[in-house]
């Protein structure tokens, strides 16, 4: 009779979407991605009582009409930034989900809304708030507390990974607000494998999504992220939860982007911006000024863009260079696609005569800021052209619109709005695209330009 094998059985989990594979595979038969398959130890069966259950209470099925349905009841944090991507503050059992770089201020931010929160007059009447670490103990937490002159009076914190322990707490104490940081340090009982694996922040991230629906509580999760940017674990993880916000900054500045990826309650790709200072975090009610640089007097190859970010126009300034090249000129681009400089530079040649085929173009956007949407166009090709010609643009210029590869200008979303916010800050120029002209004058002070073409944009800006 063969001995039997003592050898744990293993298996491969896919660190992509947490698919598991009895053998190791090239690519996931689950997700189609490649070399993702990781060996892991399987897990232990659990008995005959299944231990998987709806996030949801169960109920009947019944016809759409007759569900009731109310608006959530939203909790203002006190941080009107944050209040902002949230879509206007918590929701009585949602759970958000917050990714960021390692010491990018994830922590600092959440400590200060949960002593926000637990104010009296911030929201009404104060939140029981519940602090879990897991990553600090409780002295740690205090310290960074008494740095940001937080009293902490009525914010209760708990030093703790296991998963069952802090549903024992959540159970028995009950808060309405509580924070878990961070995830990826959280274990259950039920599973064998280590804290940070696949298995155990899924199944602990849907323990406590579970909890925060039958009890009300809102949670937030603290997640890490990879070296790529990207939440380290499975995508299931945002999957389950409600909102899904991302930290960006660099470290080599003082303002931090809060930006929500996913959001149920909410605008998608709305934005918070946040300076850091020695008391922590504060909101930047104008972030348009971050993103514009202060020149004494108009310089060539520079063209204020007004931009969006989720539903907030901001202006953000593109810079351009445009500088004779060798026999391989470069096209270089910081905070836009370069593959769109490449296509907006042949639009350029083709349609309105200006050739860069033997010059060097570099293109930024002030302020760390990435643009992705098409209707910086117009104002990108305004300012190599600026550059080019070695003319600055009139003080007080904008310019937004999409370019076809016709040379058509086409129309940008909430072309109103973006007018709105240059008028208000002091911007007299503008050159548009004709469907996003106003029918009357409504802005005062702002002279609207209207094309259709970017010859007809070339033309305007030579006669200014």
């Amino acid at each position: 009779m063969p001995p039997v094998s003592t050898r744990p059985r293993t298996e491969f989990v896919c660190s992509a979407c947490g698919a598991s594979h009895a053998k190791w595979l090239g690519r996931c038969a689950q997700c189609g991605e490649w070399n993702t398959l990781n060996e892991a130890v399987a897990e232990r069966a659990a008995g005959r009582g299944h231990r998987f259950q709806a996030l949801a209470a169960a109920q009947p099925p019944m016809l759409l009409s007759q569900i009731e349905a109310s608006e959530v009841e939203r909790t203002p944090t006190g941080l009107d930034e944050l209040d902002r991507v949230l879509g206007g503050g918590i929701v009585e059992g949602g759970v958000v989900l917050i990714g960021g770089d390692p010491g990018i201020g994830k922590s600092t931010l959440l400590l200060q809304a949960a002593q926000s929160l637990s104010q009296p007059g911030t929201s009404g009447t104060p939140l029981q708030v519940l602090y879990v670490t897991g990553e600090e103990s409780g002295a740690q937490v205090a310290l960074r507390a008494r740095r940001l002159g937080l009293s902490g009076e009525r914010v209760q914190v708990l030093a703790e990974i296991q998963l069952e322990k802090i549903q024992a707490a959540l159970a028995s104490l009950q808060p309405q607000f509580c924070v878990i940081d961070s995830i990826q340090t959280v274990y259950s009982e039920q599973l064998t494998s280590a804290p940070g694996s696949v298995a155990q922040v899924r199944e602990c991230a849907a323990h406590l999504t579970r909890t925060a629906k039958a009890s009300g509580c809102a949670i937030v999760l603290v997640g890490h992220v990879t070296k790529e940017g990207a939440l380290a674990g499975p995508r299931v993880l945002e999957h389950i939860v409600d909102t899904v916000l991302y930290f960006e900054g660099d470290t080599h500045s003082s303002y931090r982007l809060v930006r929500a990826i996913k959001n149920r309650y909410g605008a998608v790709n709305e934005i918070g911006v946040f300076a850091m200072t020695e008391r922590g975090l504060k909101g930047v009610s104008n972030p348009s000024a971050i993103f514009l640089s202060t020149h004494g007097q108009p310089v060539p190859g520079s063209c204020v863009l007004v931009t969006l970010e989720g539903t907030r126009p901001l202006l953000v300034e593109i810079q351009a260079l445009v500088d004779s090249g060798g026999p391989s000129p470069r096209r270089l681009s910081v905070g836009l696609d370069r593959d769109r400089l490449a296509m907006l530079l042949a639009v350029l040649h083709r349609h309105a005569g200006v050739a860069c085929m033997d010059q060097d173009v570099f293109v930024n956007a002030v302020g760390g800021v990435r643009i992705a949407e098409p209707a910086a166009d117009l104002a990108v090709m305004l300012a190599i052209q600026s550059s080019l010609r070695g003319r600055a643009l009139p003080r007080g210029f904008i310019a937004f619109g999409e370019v076809g590869l016709a040379g058509e200008v086409r129309p940008a979303p909430r072309g109103q709005e973006r007018l709105r916010e240059a008028a208000k800050l002091g911007f007299g120029i503008a050159v548009v695209p004709k469907a996003n002209a106003p029918k009357k004058a409504l802005f005062e002070g702002l002279e609207i330009h209207a094309v259709d073409r970017i010859e007809q944009a070339m033309d305007v800006v030579r006669g200014l």
